[in-house]
């Protein structure tokens, strides 16, 4: 096909999560709910760790800085789906597509990097005690905090480099409720299999290594807790067994949708929902409000907040 035979493709469609009404109805309550929940949840989190003194520790300062990446996140995708729904207008301009994936692989890499930090940060308090303030100083929190969202930025570039001048037909529907990086090479007008191939292995890679990374910092961390004392242990493997839960939501759709050769798009769509949707309301639940410290810091935040609207 010659180049003169391209059509310019200024915007595309997404064929959503169905073609019924009624099915479209509860899909937007859900997706109205589901945002609301991740968005005071997670600004809950970050205002309490920013306002409660108590707080501002390594720990809570990545906790923080976990409830913002989700939250954007979710701010990416869910909204648009939100009006899509509402609407039944699923366009979405060709610059728009790229911003969105160039903005969930920013942030989809840094949660990746940061989840390995805040793994290595429970180490080093777990593992060496003596000497955690002097690891993890407020300089060193920092600096780790830069480079994840480094690393992310190099890997959405480097996913998005050469996607941007890909050619266009006429086909420009994307079977999916957001840009799908995946789906989105698919409607080039020329062979995508080595596209694909790159994109497959720089997600991929990164998916694996961090979640290897994760997991074996765990196994770590509970071999530590084991030799110190068994009563430890089962409240180690209670605490740890909830966050490798919320780590296997996680890394599960992107190791599935990015590394699995079979087209399953109901598949896809439902891990999409999951990464979007579900996920970011477990983690403020699972990480903090199980934490006794942080449910402490809330109740004092909402009593100071209470008691300057009665000054008011």
């Amino acid at each position: 096909m010659n180049e003169a035979n391209y059509s310019e493709v200024s915007e595309f469609i997404f064929l959503g999560l169905s073609i019924y009404r009624p099915t479209q109805i509860f899909l937007f309550a859900f997706s109205t709910i589901s945002y609301a929940t991740i968005f005071l949840g997670n600004f809950l989190v970050m205002l309490t760790v920013i306002f409660d003194t108590h707080l501002h520790s390594p720990m809570y300062f990545l906790l923080a800085n976990l409830s913002f990446v989700d939250l954007c996140f979710s701010t990416t995708i869910v909204p648009k789906l939100i009006s899509d729904l509402y609407s039944n207008d699923n366009t979405i301009s060709f610059q728009g597509c790229i911003f969105q994936m160039f903005v969930l692989h920013v942030l989809g890499g840094c949660e990746m990097v940061l989840l390995v930090v805040m793994a290595w940060d429970r180490y080093v308090a777990i593992c060496k005690p003596l000497h955690y303030l002097t690891i993890m100083s407020p300089r060193k929190c920092i600096l780790l905090l830069i480079g994840t969202w480094i690393i992310g930025l190099i890997h959405s570039v480097c996913q998005l480099a050469f996607v941007v001048h890909l050619p266009f037909c006429s086909s420009n529907e994307i079977d999916s409720f957001y840009c799908d990086l995946p789906r989105f090479i698919k409607l080039a007008c020329i062979n995508t299999y080595r596209m694909e191939f790159l994109v497959t292995v720089d997600s991929g890679l990164i998916s694996v290594t961090t979640f290897f990374l994760l997991i074996v910092s765990y196994i770590f961390i509970l071999f530590t807790v084991w030799k110190q004392s068994l009563g430890s242990l089962s409240k180690a493997l209670s605490t740890l067994s909830a966050h490798i839960s919320v780590l296997i939501l996680f890394f599960g759709p992107c190791i599935f949708v990015y590394m699995w050769p079979l087209p399953t798009v109901p598949v896809d769509k439902f891990l999409a929902i999951l990464d979007s949707m579900i996920t970011p309301v477990l983690n403020p639940a699972i990480y903090t409000l199980r934490n006794e410290a942080m449910k402490v810091a809330m109740k004092r935040l909402s009593k100071q907040l209470l008691s300057r609207k009665d000054i008011c």
